[in-house]
């Protein structure tokens, strides 16, 4: 008799042990829709994603997810930070003015670890450095963050500052602002993008990269969500890092296969997806290779960081403030 006591308690944790693995696998079963607003038109920075996407990386984790580019890019953090989207892709230093700003969003995954945004001249022009703009018009897409790294550049180089050189905003349009000559150089434009662009028009180029003259080391491309999501569906944003991840390492091992499924679905030029592919993924690489032991880790740890965030955004926009006026 004193068996039957025993086994009705075993019986009964079996039962329950059950339902909280049938629980937690029908969770985790949940088909998910996600919505990742792109920082631009679909290019060789986003080829992992687009991996993870044919490959059904997205899908092996119950994620549906849609890839898009706003009509508006620069509108990335607040359609995240209102919800409208669930994941975005913006810049490092936008993130920190937002936060200070009060826009709810954080830095979940770093795509690009090392800043691509530089100072493109045509070797035309003989600009070859910061202090060759000074009297200058510099074409830039009027996001805020670009013109405290031009003044930072400008300062390393001898000049004052901003007030050295005139800033035309040109919109999204740095390539052809260029070519026409509307403006002498163009700032936020990336060198492994606009560049390799120009250089295929038959436009030879001369590159200023940010980081060798003043301006500190950053992520250039940087995954973003909610602070909201993290506390409500920290599973959401594990699995989607996860298929993220494996699509990266894919495109690491194979560009061109990665080059030949963005080709798939959109009309970008060939042979410049293609060295853009040499440039990035390689440095994609190097960020996503620890990501999966990484990923659930940052999205406990990052609940913690998310107070401190606001003062160091702050600490760091005073930072650019001071340099880039």
């Amino acid at each position: 008799m004193s068996q039957y006591p025993r086994t009705r308690m075993m019986l009964w944790s079996m039962f329950v042990l059950m339902l909280v693995v049938s629980g937690r696998h029908g969770a985790y079963a949940q088909n998910t829709t996600v919505k990742l607003a792109l920082d631009w038109y679909p290019n060789a920075n986003h080829l992992g994603l687009f991996m993870a996407q044919e490959k059904g990386y997205f899908r092996q984790e119950n994620l549906d997810v849609m890839l898009y580019t706003p009509v508006d890019p620069s509108t990335v953090l607040q359609t995240v930070g209102s919800g409208t989207d669930d994941f975005g892709i913006s810049y490092q230093p936008d993130v920190l003015l937002a936060r200070a700003q009060g826009v709810p969003v954080v830095s979940v995954a770093a795509l690009v670890p090392h800043p691509l945004n530089s100072v493109i001249a045509l070797k035309s022009s003989g600009l070859t450095r910061p202090r060759d703009l000074v009297g200058k018009k510099v074409g830039y897409p009027a996001i805020p963050t670009n013109e405290p790294l031009l003044g930072t550049m400008l300062k390393a180089d001898g000049a004052r500052g901003l007030q050295d050189v005139e800033l035309v905003n040109v919109g999204f349009d740095l390539v052809p602002a260029l070519i026409s000559r509307r403006v002498d150089a163009i700032v936020g434009a990336y060198w492994t993008h606009e560049s390799i662009l120009l250089e295929n028009q038959g436009y030879p180029v001369h590159i200023m990269r940010v980081e060798e003259w003043g301006v500190p080391d950053y992520y250039e491309l940087v995954l973003v969500t909610n602070a909201s999501t993290i506390k409500s569906k920290p599973e959401v944003i594990t699995r989607f890092l996860r298929a993220v991840r494996r699509g990266y390492e894919d495109a690491a091992q194979d560009p061109q296969a990665g080059v030949d499924i963005l080709l798939k679905g959109t009309k970008a030029e060939v042979d410049e997806i293609k060295d853009e592919a040499g440039d990035v993924v390689g440095e994609v690489k190097q960020e996503f290779s620890t990501l999966d032991d990484r990923t659930k880790a940052e999205v406990d740890e990052v609940k913690d960081e998310v107070g401190g965030a606001v003062d160091a955004g702050k600490k760091g926009i005073e930072s650019l403030g001071g340099s880039g006026s």
